[in-house]
């Protein structure tokens, strides 16, 4: 068990002959934050400054022992706080109180589209945290989805820097507000698994600034206290001492006061490290999951002794250890030396009706076409007919495996648990095929034998099933959805399209849920009347599942990332290898701005589902729009109000999107682009006007000659609709 650092009384206590005691500044907890800053800072040694840059153990970084300052200390966990990992190796503590709630990953967040749940998420999160002790949660990442072979994009929310941004900003407030640091990753453009470490990345400022900057924009807005950069390269410079994304942007332009931390493993140069920014190295010599070289001691960090020697030499400037120790000492007097902050809590009722809530919204009904009269789905608990459970995912623990995300769940809801406990002796397993082990960075090939058996033994049992659901999809093996290695292809493994058109050759009643964080390829979409995207939900995610298949709960989820018909037609592959994953590990992002449904619909290539897309079990209508004025003007705005009616039979959630498009610009820009989204729940018959106000900053690009958001004068419209391909109602307006 970890043993934190004691405030010594030595330290609180300034006694001297006919005086009364006081406590120093940066002890005091109710003083101004930056006056605990100076106080401290003037108080410390060369050396103690510089222990503040470095790890001390696997997850934690020093404080300051003499003076009482407490270290700080960091777990894994965009979806769950990671098990305790042992002080000084990669090994798990083998402890039996560290098991948590796993809620479900960053991409199904996302799909919520629902604000108010990113703030429960982070607050929840944030209370575990808080119970173990940890001080800085890694996590939230906010990487695009450029690409779907991105082992992890199950961590990131999305294709859109708009929706990005929206969910971002209340993850971290309702995190902060436990006194535990929100750390946003992994900045930035680490939009691949595939070389991570080396790849050098070359876009345009456009590029960078209206689609990869933004959502780590709108967390430094919201106030974060940590930032993680990511492996790669950026313009030949690795982008945890990357002088333009650090010292330019983040601190630069946007002000950032909080600490930039290494990813893993991700500082490579003592030099460029102390002038570019980076704040705390962790993980040097480690690629954050297996041993460091031997004879390597936190010492030997490119920022502890080499940096030191640095400092007295002359060789970089005394400012650059001050603006780094004031940044961690700020951190620290922010979370592990806030004695304002509460106890945290741990797998409580409520942490799992947040799971649930987040997952019940998270589901998005993808299809659902009708079989003789009705719809597929739901499927009534009160039938009689077998319901035959098919799948490797439906009994799946998937919060095992996928590099630093795994977690130890203390409970994990299956599928076909959930499906027995809502449909009684009903269903019928069988397992139709085998994924293998979960093994970091490789790959367990099941024998074709194997496979053909438990998918002759499903087709058969699905004969006399009334219904068959099959949970499929990937899971966090190597190459699926998993930190350190992408996806060699873009169709389902283990053979599940062979059982696909196996089962659905027998009973025409097939329901398929894919439990994925990433997109996949569909050739047998045509003979599956039910599809549900089911993403990695956590501890809830079988209950949430079986509530949406027997209607208990009416689907709302949305999609946050297109799901194109074939690979090519996705932007980042269009190109070819110079594009992903790059040649000679060196990559152009060619398709620059157009980025998912910016992309499918600038060249016309219609995706297979597009973003925004979500089904529900009810059926809404839009009325007529009013817009406020005609025209914009530089310091005003409009109002466009759509009324919007639930026409079914059944209470049911809506995401009513707001597009923005420009007419005609000086540079190219995409068809449309996502400027506002709301949540509505409504019942049947009941109507609710949803108003969107436009300002002149949603109509701005990024133009790059003057490094300015410019909105040019000129027409535009307003697009209201369902999905980026369903609009509903257009509002023209000009910009004067």
């Amino acid at each position: 068990m970890k043993i934190k650092s004691l405030v010594l009384i030595g330290c609180l206590l300034s006694v001297s002959l006919g005086s009364v005691a006081t406590t120093p500044v940066y002890l005091d907890n109710n003083a101004p934050l930056e006056d605990r800053v100076e106080d401290a800072l003037s108080r410390m040694t060369l050396e103690e400054k510089v222990a503040l840059c470095h790890a001390i153990g696997k997850f934690a970084s020093s404080g300051v022992p003499r003076l009482g300052i407490k270290e700080i200390w960091m777990s894994d966990g965009p979806h769950g706080v990671r098990q305790e990992i042992n002080f000084n190796n990669w090994g798990a503590a083998g402890w039996t109180i560290d098991s948590v709630t796993a809620f479900p990953a960053l991409t199904a967040l996302a799909a919520t589209w629902n604000p108010m749940l990113s703030e429960l998420y982070g607050k929840s999160l944030g209370e575990e945290a808080l119970y173990r002790e940890k001080d800085v949660m890694l996590g939230p990442g906010v990487n695009i989805y450029r690409t779907p072979l991105n082992g992890r994009n199950f961590e990131y929310m999305g294709e859109d820097p708009y929706l990005a941004s929206v969910m971002v900003a209340p993850y971290v407030d309702g995190m902060q507000s436990n006194g535990v640091a929100a750390c946003v990753k992994h900045y930035a453009l680490n939009n691949q698994e595939k070389w991570r470490g080396s790849t050098d990345v070359h876009l345009s400022d456009r590029a960078l600034y209206e689609i990869y900057l933004p959502a780590f924009k709108s967390a430094v807005d919201a106030g974060v206290w940590s930032v993680m950069g990511s492996y790669n390269k950026y313009n030949g410079q690795h982008a945890c001492h990357n002088e333009r994304l650090l010292m330019d942007i983040l601190k630069g332009e946007w002000g950032f006061d909080g600490v930039v931390i290494t990813d893993w493993g991700g500082a490579h140069d003592t030099k460029e490290a102390a002038l570019n920014g980076l704040d705390i190295e962790m993980g040097s010599y480690t690629n954050g999951l297996t041993t460091e070289g031997e004879g390597f001691t936190y010492n030997d960090y490119y920022l502890a002794a080499p940096y030191l020697a640095m400092l007295k030499s002359g060789e970089v400037p005394m400012s650059t250890i001050d603006d780094k120790a004031r940044r961690v000492l700020r951190l620290i007097f922010r979370t592990s030396m806030n004695s304002n902050k509460g106890f945290g809590s741990l797998t409580t009722p409520e942490h799992y009706e947040a799971a649930k809530a987040i997952g019940d919204e998270a589901i998005v009904l993808m299809k659902n076409d009708k079989v003789g009269k009705e719809p597929l789905l739901p499927i009534s608990t009160q039938g009689k007919g077998k319901i035959l459970v098919v799948g490797d995912n439906a009994v799946r623990l998937l919060n095992e495996g996928g590099g630093s995300s795994e977690l130890k769940a203390r409970d994990m809801v299956t599928p076909l648990q959930a499906m027995k406990d809502t449909y009684g002796d009903r269903v019928e397993f069988a397992q139709g095929y085998m994924a293998g082990r979960s093994m970091y960075n490789r790959e367990e090939i099941i024998p074709q034998n194997i496979q053909d058996s438990l998918r002759n033994q499903a087709v058969e049992m699905a004969k006399e099933a009334e219904i068959v659901v099959l949970f499929g999809g990937l899971n966090k093996n190597g190459f699926q959805d998993t930190e350190s290695t992408d996806r060699k292809e873009y169709g389902l493994p283990f053979s599940q399209p062979e059982l696909i058109e196996a089962l659905t050759a027998v009973n025409p009643n097939v329901v398929l849920v894919l439990l994925s964080g990433n997109a996949v390829e569909m050739p047998w979409i045509n003979k599956v009347p039910a599809i549900l995207q089911g993403w990695y939900l956590g501890t809830m995610g079988g209950a949430s599942l079986a509530s949406v298949i027997s209607g208990e709960v009416n689907p709302s989820g949305k999609l946050p990332f297109s799901f194109p018909v074939k690979l090519t037609d996705n932007g980042a592959h269009y190109y070819g290898e110079a594009s992903y994953p790059g040649i000679d590990q060196s990559q152009e992002y060619m398709e620059d701005i157009f980025v998912g449904y910016r992309w499918h619909d600038t060249k016309k290539i219609p995706a297979l589902f597009p973003f925004g897309h979500g089904l529900s079990y009810t059926t809404f209508s839009y009325g007529k729009p009013v817009v406020s004025s005609s025209k914009m003007s530089a310091d005003g705005s409009i109002t466009v109000t759509v009324p919007v009616t639930n026409t079914g039979n059944v209470e049911g959630k809506e995401v009513v999107q707001l597009y923005i498009q420009d007419v005609k610009s000086s540079l190219p820009r995409p068809i449309k682009e996502l400027k506002g989204f709301e949540k509505i729940s409504l019942k049947p018959g009941e109507t609710t006007n949803v108003v969107f106000n436009i300002t002149p900053n949603d109509l701005k690009f990024f133009e790059p000659e003057s490094h300015q958001w410019i909105a040019e004068p000129g027409d535009f419209k307003a697009l209201i609709g369902t999905s980026s391909t369903d609009i509903k109602t257009t509002v023209p307006f000009k910009f004067v």
